[in-house]
């Protein structure tokens, strides 16, 4: 269908992928009742209660590391990983509890920033997870609070409202986050330590490397010869048995949802979880995860990057899964541990991790920041503006029915978010329009944006990030190539256009 016949979905007055439920296939209806692995994965904590915690996985942000005397509880400033089981920062924070014998309280800061990045898809997706930890908290008698505001304005008169005695965080490379971090330890009393837990990667990111790595062959070994150390089950978090005296606040969350001042015009969605992925699609990830059409991926991203669900846990379950199957999981593993784990190195240790022209440590290698430059004025086949592209108005069916996945969908096929960035940069003036493009296009629809995956899969695809120089051609010199020719020659390019 040609694309000027298709409705300009993104600037719809109505959210666009509201509800979007993936349908099952024939095969995903055959299999086994669903709810087994939650049973699995309950007991499998049960019996690993008694199970160390790794001093590694933390650091000290304050120059204190003594928990306050006479405190009366420990906090969990709950920042990136959004989950209350499997949950090495707030394993730490009720350890902290334990050991004080105080109650322990969970802290989620929410602020909204006024840009078209904040949407309904994004911010009802983070609240649908923050509700079900809500509950979970209430249930094992820990404190959940939710502040509206910066956490540099509100988090350390909350401490000292409440006397609580240490403030364990979790993770993120990320610019905002880690400003958000130095606001808080300024702020923080200073006999209040402030610790930070990397709960999102398996092996902590400052572990792993203490240094930018250059691609994924240098990290690789790195991180396999720790996994042994680091990749193990989690102690089950159980009832605190310390009671606060004073409660939270209860949230009402139909309410806050509806008072959030987000752009709606980028509705909700749903995707499948990780159960049918090792019933269904585990078995075909290795020799079909490049193929759009084809039911093969795990489609967590999104519960990783939000960190309703922990990429440990993934492991974990897709290892002893792949063994019951006879299945290889290797490629699945490479994927989720050592190249998502690279992409946090890469922002943590580049903070111009979005950019083209930046200082060492480049952001862009310094053999692609020169072949972009000298290609920079090249004659672009077709030049398209950033609405043209939102609205999928382009020549190419192919790249159109991509952008109309991850607008209805909230997710677009990894293979082709390769192809569909590397035409961005085909189509647009210059390298810089589009990486911000790509960027605003992945970062406003993708439910995974806003991410260090999201960030690195752009400045590959476009800057050349981790990837090597290749045969020089017009507009992306040494830069990867990919087109149309190639993609039929991978996957039913029409079947893929036809969907969409």
């Amino acid at each position: 269908m040609p694309a000027k016949r298709r409705q300009a979905t993104p600037a719809a007055k109505e959210p666009v992928g509201k509800q979007r439920k993936l349908a099952p296939t024939e095969e995903e209806k055959k299999t086994k009742a669903g709810g087994w692995l939650e049973e699995e994965v309950k007991q499998q904590r049960t019996q690993n209660k008694e199970m160390g915690f790794i001093t590694k996985r933390l650091r000290f942000i304050s120059d204190t590391e003594e928990m306050r005397q006479g405190s009366e509880g420990v906090l969990y400033w709950m920042l990136r990983d959004h989950r209350v089981q499997d949950n090495w920062a707030l394993i730490h924070a009720r350890r902290l509890a334990l050991e004080e014998k105080v109650p322990l309280h969970v802290c989620v800061c929410l602020h909204v920033p006024k840009s078209q990045l904040s949407t309904l898809r994004h911010y009802s997706f983070l609240l649908k997870g923050l509700e079900e930890v809500a509950a979970e908290c209430k249930a094992l008698g820990i404190q959940f609070h939710l502040l509206r505001g910066p956490a540099g304005d509100l988090l350390p008169g909350f401490v000292s409202e409440q006397q609580l005695g240490a403030v364990v965080t979790d993770f993120s490379p990320l610019r905002e986050p880690l400003t958000w971090l130095e606001d808080v330890k300024k702020k923080l009393p200073k006999d209040v330590p402030l610790i930070q837990v990397d709960a999102h990667n398996i092996v902590p990111c400052w572990v792993a490397s203490p240094k930018l790595e250059y691609a994924a062959r240098t990290i690789r070994g790195k991180i396999t010869k720790q996994l042994p150390e680091f990749l193990t089950d989690f102690p089950l978090v159980e009832k605190h048995p310390h009671a606060a005296t004073r409660t939270a606040k209860p949230v009402d969350w139909r309410e806050l949802l509806s008072s959030l001042g987000v752009d709606r015009t980028v509705g909700e969605t749903e995707w499948a979880m990780l159960e049918s992925f090792i019933d269904v699609r585990l078995k075909r990830f290795d020799s079909q995860r490049n193929d759009p059409n084809a039911a093969a991926l795990s489609q967590l991203s999104p519960w990783i990057r939000f960190g309703h669900v922990s990429a440990q846990r993934v492991a974990l379950q897709v290892q002893r899964g792949g063994r019951k199957l006879g299945v290889g999981v290797s490629s699945f593993i490479e994927e989720l541990v050592v190249r998502r784990e690279l992409t946090d190195n890469f922002c943590f240790y580049n903070e111009k991790y979005d950019s083209v022209e930046v200082p060492r440590p480049p952001g862009a290698y310094e053999w692609a920041r020169k072949t972009l430059k000298d290609h920079a004025k090249d004659k672009r086949p077709y030049i398209y503006t950033r609405e043209q592209l939102e609205k999928a108005e382009t020549h190419d069916k192919l790249w159109n029915a991509a952008q109309f996945q991850v607008v209805r969908e909230g997710k677009m096929h990894g293979f082709l978010r390769m192809y569909w960035a590397k035409k961005i940069l085909e189509w647009t003036p210059s390298p810089e329009e589009a990486l911000a493009s790509a960027l605003y296009l992945n970062d406003r629809y993708e439910l995974d944006g806003q991410d260090p995956n999201g960030f690195v899969g752009c400045m590959w695809s476009i800057c050349g990030i981790h990837d090597q120089g290749w045969a020089e051609r017009p507009v992306f010199g040494k830069i990867r190539y990919m087109n149309y020719k190639g993609c039929l020659r991978k996957f039913d390019v029409a079947a893929f256009e036809r969907k969409y």
